[in-house]
């Protein structure tokens, strides 16, 4: 059995300065996930202090869900920071397919070499250039339907690609993971999705980038599960999702993770 684990008691040991270019409806509750998993958040996007605090991150994650135009400059800089010192980063591509901004960003942020692209399966369809990117940042297609496509997409660009859903799927093109668990409150519950990237990139600073992001995923599904189990709604369970994050140890991980290759 995979100690998966180990890659927790990793992360939290070095509690890796996390920045996170990210939407203004997901900031805070992308900062308190970081926080309960035992990683430390920043959230910035002005172009210009961007570079300065990427160069004192371990990672950084790029979420342009309500970006604009000078965002989307502090994006560049931050990622441009980042391959410059070998910092990694993870790319939530939100809604890609809704406008012009969106695509043509993200054409451009794929070929500058994201160690992980992580987004819902309409948004991975639409970034291998199938599919018409789903509802908004709602996924229209299920996760089984874009495994073929993450693992082109992965050998195209490069990075470990995880599709997020009730059953994950995460790949490098090569070898890949399902990730189950997760409770059905998740999605009920705004920004969760877009945390989940931030936990992404705690997992990667020193790890190796499928098995620190299978970890990430699995942390996060087995945290869900635990949260549902006693939620009574969307409320409840946006703070019990909090508590299981922190009171999950490694030794819980291991046991609790079910995490299958693919």
């Amino acid at each position: 059995m995979t100690d998966w684990g180990s890659h927790l008691s990793t992360m939290r040991a070095q509690a890796p300065l996390v920045l996170n270019i990210t939407n203004f409806v997901a900031m805070n509750v992308m900062a308190n996930v970081l926080l309960a998993v035992g990683a430390s958040p920043a959230m910035a996007h002005a172009e210009e202090e961007i570079a300065e605090i990427t160069a004192l991150s371990g990672a950084l994650t790029i979420n342009f869900g309500t970006a604009d135009a000078s965002w989307m400059r502090g994006i560049f800089k931050a990622v441009e920071t980042a391959q410059a010192r070998d910092i990694p980063w993870v790319f939530d591509p939100v809604a890609v397919a809704v406008s012009q901004l969106r695509r043509d960003t993200a054409a451009r942020l794929l070929e500058m070499g994201p160690a992980v692209v992580r987004g819902n399966a309409s948004e991975i369809l639409a970034m291998a250039g199938q599919g018409d990117g789903g509802k908004g940042v709602d996924a229209t297609d299920g996760v089984a339907e874009a495994e073929a496509a993450a693992r082109s997409l992965a050998n195209r660009s490069g990075a470990v690609v995880a599709v997020t859903g009730p059953v994950d799927f995460v790949t490098d093109g090569d070898r890949a993971y399902r990730v189950a668990g997760g409770h059905p409150l998740m999605p009920q519950v705004t920004a969760l999705g877009c945390a989940l990237t931030g936990v992404v990139g705690a997992f990667l600073p020193g790890q190796p980038r499928l098995e620190g992001t299978a970890a990430a995923l699995a942390c996060y599904a087995t945290a869900g599960e635990r949260a549902g189990a006693g939620a009574a709604g969307p409320g409840s369970f946006a703070v019990a999702f909090l508590d299981a994050l922190a009171a999950l140890t490694p030794a819980d991980l291991t046991a609790a993770a079910r995490v299958t290759p693919a």
